[in-house]
């Protein structure tokens, strides 16, 4: 799950000032957690604190994304989001925005099977992105992290990823002058999760995923997601992208990680 956070952290800086490449460096005084790190964190929390089976998943995704999401006010919501947030009657408003797909990644450490990692899924998707694209994102994301962290190999999950989500009929380098911003999950979610399947290491990952473009952030945070279910996170990184975390946040973090360990290096 940090790896969805790094990622965002990482690409916080350039969602609206793309670089087109990968030589920069990772952290700076200006990067930032956006509504990315703090809408995983919610799910992470609504995990921890649903009843055996994960029943009622949807109900505690609904309270947490709205308490945590409201104690972050300026963290770059999408307006329809915002409103549901502050909603008194709050209600999927049919999205196929990305936003579905950067806070999925808790569940692929809770899940127990391929098939329950997408019942998960949909369970936290639903309740705000119930356009049938926003729940394919969504979906894919989380299948391609759960089976990066149960071993899979690279080829396996991108058979995975094709036969059911998306054709991946691009490299990086034929996207990359002409990729621009597109916050769906059609337009993004591919593109990040081939960043993972072209990559090297966690951090190479996250790189690949900026240096295309877009919607740098939550690209990062996608590729970074199944990234570190597949690598691991090396520990200068993780300490570093710890440091953009207040103690609430952090301590959610924690919590999430002692039920559900991450992989050790």
């Amino acid at each position: 799950m940090l790896g969805a956070i790094a990622g965002d952290i990482i690409g916080s800086r350039f969602e609206w000032n793309n670089i087109k490449s990968r030589d920069f460096e990772l952290f700076t005084k200006d990067c930032f957690i956006t509504d990315d790190s703090v809408m995983t964190l919610a799910v992470a929390k609504a995990l921890l604190t649903s009843r055996p089976g994960f029943e009622d998943l949807s109900t505690q995704a609904v309270r947490w994304m709205r308490e945590i999401g409201r104690l972050y006010p300026d963290r770059g919501y999408g307006l329809r989001f915002e409103d549901w947030l502050y909603s008194d009657d709050p209600r999927p408003y049919g999205s196929f925005g990305n936003g579905a797909a950067m806070r999925v990644s808790p569940c692929a450490w809770a899940a127990g099977s391929l098939e329950e990692v997408k019942r998960l899924s949909r369970a936290v998707t639903g309740v705000t992105h119930n356009h049938p694209e926003g729940l394919l994102g969504a979906e894919a994301v989380a299948a391609a992290a759960y089976l990066a962290r149960t071993g899979a190999e690279k080829e396996e999950i991108r058979r995975v990823i094709t036969e059911n989500y998306y054709p991946l009929d691009f490299t990086l380098d034929e996207i990359r002058e002409c990729y621009g911003f597109d916050g769906t999950c059609q337009g993004s979610v591919p593109q990040a999760l081939q960043a993972f399947f072209e990559s090297e290491s966690f951090e190479d990952a996250v790189r690949n995923a900026v240096s295309i473009g877009g919607d740098s952030d939550t690209i990062a945070a996608i590729t970074g997601s199944v990234a570190e279910c597949y690598y691991g996170i090396p520990k200068s990184i993780r300490n570093r992208a710890l440091k953009y975390l207040d103690e609430r946040l952090l301590a959610i973090l924690l919590e999430f990680e002692a039920v559900y360990p991450p992989k050790a290096l």
